[in-house]
């Protein structure tokens, strides 16, 4: 991509998600992703229906009447993006491609981040580790984020779901958020995502193009494997194909669902072809309900 049309979509996306984090997800990304836990902040004094547990009873022996401890939350958290750069991101029919939707979801997550003074870090995927940015605070390095999220070209097309998730475990020490944003089309990944999903707080978004939910009646058309580039030619004329081809989908899709409600992982997914601000609302709404 030429400099000019780079920094051109940079500063695009940048306006974009930024307006998205201020005017839409202002506060519902700190409700919906908690920080470590409570720290303790001061006293103050005794009023009625406090938590008798939190009284300070040195305090209160040292005045000579109750005083209550304070806490807040102990906000700064490390935020992963867990970013499928496979070939099978690069396929869009309609709108756009997985990964023009990947970049600006990505770039919306990043800037919610730092608008809570939380670090953001990434791992860029294939069926090797692409590429590791370490978690940073600040605008210049969402910037640079973003850049790499238009920018990047792996050096392999397939995916390996268990590499990536096997070094979010053994690779980042303390517990993070990440977000695993990919298509899934991978197997058996189950292990590496139950160990992962037990030290980090882990999030699973999945983005698929419309063609590979269901066929249209067209004719004789030629199928390519963006990822292995095997090639088969179908004839989406015949309903018992396009019914074989949706019956496969859902199928997945089940097996997917399954696996992560097992691994206790929030699983959101979301089309190409549709606006994906109300999905993320959804995930957040979802992950307040479940801190009831």
């Amino acid at each position: 991509m030429e400099a000019q049309e780079l920094l051109k979509r940079i500063r695009k996306i940048d306006i974009h998600a930024r307006g998205l984090t201020q005017n839409i997800f202002a506060g519902e990304y700190h409700s919906a992703f908690k920080g470590k836990g409570m720290m303790f902040s001061e006293v103050r004094n005794y009023q009625f229906g406090d938590e008798i547990r939190n009284i300070h009873w040195k305090v209160t022996a040292r005045y000579n009447q109750p005083y209550i401890k304070e806490f807040e939350e102990e906000r700064e958290l490390t935020v992963m993006l867990l970013i499928d750069v496979s070939g099978s991101s690069n396929f869009g029919t309609k709108k756009q491609f997985k990964r023009d939707q990947i970049v600006e979801i990505a770039a919306v997550l990043a800037f919610s981040a730092i608008e809570n003074n939380d670090k953001i870090g990434v791992l860029f995927f294939s069926d090797i580790i692409e590429k590791y940015i370490p978690p940073k605070k600040g605008k210049k390095h969402i910037l640079f984020i973003i850049r790499e999220l238009i920018n990047f070209e792996p050096s392999h097309n397939k995916t390996n779901l268990t590499n990536v998730l096997k070094h979010l475990t053994n690779g980042v020490k303390k517990k993070c958020t990440a977000f695993l944003i990919s298509d899934f089309m991978a197997d058996e990944f189950e292990n590496a995502l139950m160990i992962a999903s037990r030290k980090h707080d882990l999030v699973a978004l999945q983005i698929y193009d419309g063609l590979e939910k269901e066929l249209p009646a067209i004719g004789l058309i030629q199928l390519k494997d963006a990822e292995t580039n095997e090639k088969i030619w179908i004839n989406t004329s015949r309903r018992s194909v396009r019914k074989h081809y949706a019956d496969k989908w859902k199928t997945k899709q089940k097996k997917i669902k399954k696996l992560f409600a097992k691994a206790n992982t929030d699983l959101i997914s979301m089309n190409t072809e549709e606006d994906f601000v109300p999905k993320l609302k959804e995930l957040f709404k979802m992950r307040v309900r479940s801190y009831r």
